[in-house]
């Protein structure tokens, strides 16, 4: 009886998992068979066995419309941003965690605040600002004022916390520099959330569209969200083209998640089970 119960309860979790995995690869799977469809064709589901295959549209987004430009403009960017944030998150949330005075207790309950400030609220300030320093329509105004999230300062300040003190004791009794201590015993202990990190900033900052379409106006500097918006019309939209360009989009998501998220797993479940 036993058995039979664990072979029913096998059988309806492998069913319930079965359907949500075809509710979420739905989108996906629609996605990259209109990308593959002819302009003139049907974006309905009934159309997808009528139509043929092309990479037409491929073809026109990396040759006609300039793709990869935008590409490299998204991948400079992300990239950039989230270098700064592993650099200076990681520096922070140490200072934070480790030294124990007021000022620094004043300083992380700072960044708690800002967790709570909406984002939106900093646009027109930070456009103001970027006019006024001469930074407008360039990298700079891209990739400055995201270099650090208070999120990442979060997130490393508590994960710093339960390496214990007495690994970095032992490495300046050895004669390690603190700069030599932070870098080479810390960091590498501290893999798992910085690989969280900087998989949630890549993805923010890949996925980004507001604040790149507010602080460029040159077609040069456009990322690869805004470039895929200005391939909807106000009358029609070029589904074909619009789902080849978002398939493009998609990949480096994928790439990053299969490289990282081992990482990712252990630094989420890091903490969780108490030593």
């Amino acid at each position: 009886m036993v058995v039979r119960r664990n072979i029913r309860f096998e059988l309806l979790r492998y069913s319930v998992l079965g359907l949500i995995l075809v509710v979420m690869s739905y989108p996906l799977v629609w996605m990259l068979r209109i990308s593959l469809m002819d302009v003139t064709g049907s974006v309905a589901v009934s159309g997808w066995l009528s139509g043929g295959l092309t990479f037409a549209n491929y073809v026109d987004l990396l040759t006609q419309v300039g793709l990869g430009r935008y590409l490299f403009n998204s991948a400079l960017v992300g990239l950039c941003v989230t270098a700064g944030n592993i650099l200076f998150c990681f520096m922070t949330g140490y200072g934070l965690a480790r030294f124990r005075m007021l000022s620094n207790k004043l300083l992380f309950a700072s960044v708690i605040v800002v967790l709570m400030i909406p984002v939106h609220i900093i646009i027109i300030p930070l456009y103001v600002l970027m006019m006024k320093a001469g930074l407008y329509d360039s990298y700079w105004a891209l990739i400055l004022p995201f270099l650090v999230n208070p999120i990442g300062i979060f997130l490393v300040k508590q994960y710093v916390e339960t390496i214990p003190p007495s690994m970095e004791e032992a490495a300046r009794m050895d004669g390690a520099g603190d700069l030599r201590i932070l870098f080479a015993v810390v960091m590498p202990l501290c893999r798992p959330a910085l690989a969280v990190l900087a998989i949630q900033v890549f993805f923010t900052n890949w996925n980004s569209f507001l604040f790149p379409f507010i602080l460029t106006s040159s077609d040069d500097l456009r990322t690869l969200p805004v470039a895929l918006a200005m391939l909807q019309g106000h009358q029609a939209i070029d589904w074909p083209h619009l789902m080849a360009g978002s398939t493009i989009a998609v990949l480096p998501v994928l790439i990053v998640f299969v490289l990282l998220q081992r990482q990712i797993v252990s630094g989420i479940t890091a903490g969780a089970v108490k030593q």
